[in-house]
């Protein structure tokens, strides 16, 4: 069977493409989200308490969708990408990326030599447990969709250097740690972090990109498409669930004080 990324083939055609946190560790929003017609699924390993058993429950439960699985790794960690990619996800998002060498670091976790440090396996789940090893193996390099995270001024200063590694594919922004670590906590609002993100923007789309970053309501992503952005996060499972719970719990208080 041909190893092939439709999500990646899409961006190249600078389609726009949208997308949803998963961090509850469960194959059952996973399910709900890929069946909802999501293009791709971020499985976060970052912020949430997913292991490589649960990433694979996911994988499997959006098996028959056309929605692509992505994984927010922990960290620039080889080791960790590596697992992530053997388990069958299709990109990786890496989180805290500053810069060129620390890019460089994050393209080769994610690919096989020559042009990367990534173990070669055929027995893992991405290569079909050994049935599918030569389309996986060959085509894997060029496949994985490799995106980083662009989260302090550090980052945003050395941009440039970045945006030269060969292999990158796309740019995360995100707007509350890139927020906070600029001295503003959690309020992505303020004017220097706004013009920051306008000169992120402006200098990944120049260089042919995929710009990426997450959103908080449908008038906000409009907004952002417009703006250039090819992969926006519309929601999370846990954040969604909370809201909504929240919400019926609130109406019926608000008409049934006593009960």
């Amino acid at each position: 069977m041909d190893y092939k990324n439709t999500l990646k083939e899409n961006l190249k055609a600078g389609r726009k493409t949208i997308g949803a946190w998963a961090q509850l560790a469960s194959p059952f929003t996973a399910e709900i989200l890929s069946t909802a017609g999501f293009d791709w699924l971020m499985l976060d390993h970052e912020h949430a308490p997913g292991d490589i058993l649960n990433l694979i429950s996911q994988i499997q439960a959006m098996k028959g969708t056309s929605c692509i699985p992505l994984v927010r790794a922990p960290w620039n960690d080889f080791v960790a990408i590596k697992r992530i990619l053997d388990a069958g996800t299709q990109g990786v998002l890496i989180p805290y990326v500053n810069t060129r060498e620390e890019t460089e670091q994050a393209v080769k976790a994610c690919k096989y030599p020559l042009e990367g440090i990534r173990g070669v396996a055929g027995s893992p789940r991405a290569a079909g447990y050994g049935q599918n090893i030569g389309s996986y193996l060959q085509r894997a390099n060029d496949e994985i969709f490799i995106m980083i995270a662009i989260e302090t001024p550090e980052a945003v200063s050395n941009l440039d250097e970045i945006l030269q590694v060969k292999g990158l594919d796309g740019v995360f922004i995100g707007p509350m740690d890139l927020a906070s670590s600029m001295g503003h906590f959690c309020d992505p609002s303020q004017a220097e972090v706004q013009a920051a993100i306008q000169q992120v923007e402006k200098k990944v789309l120049a260089a042919g990109k995929v710009l990426a970053t997450t959103t908080g309501t449908w008038e906000q992503a409009q907004k952002l498409f417009e703006r250039g952005y090819q992969m926006l996060m519309l929601m999370a499972d846990g954040g969604a669930l909370a809201a909504i719970a929240t919400q019926k719990v609130k109406q019926f208080r608000e008409q049934y004080p006593n009960g």
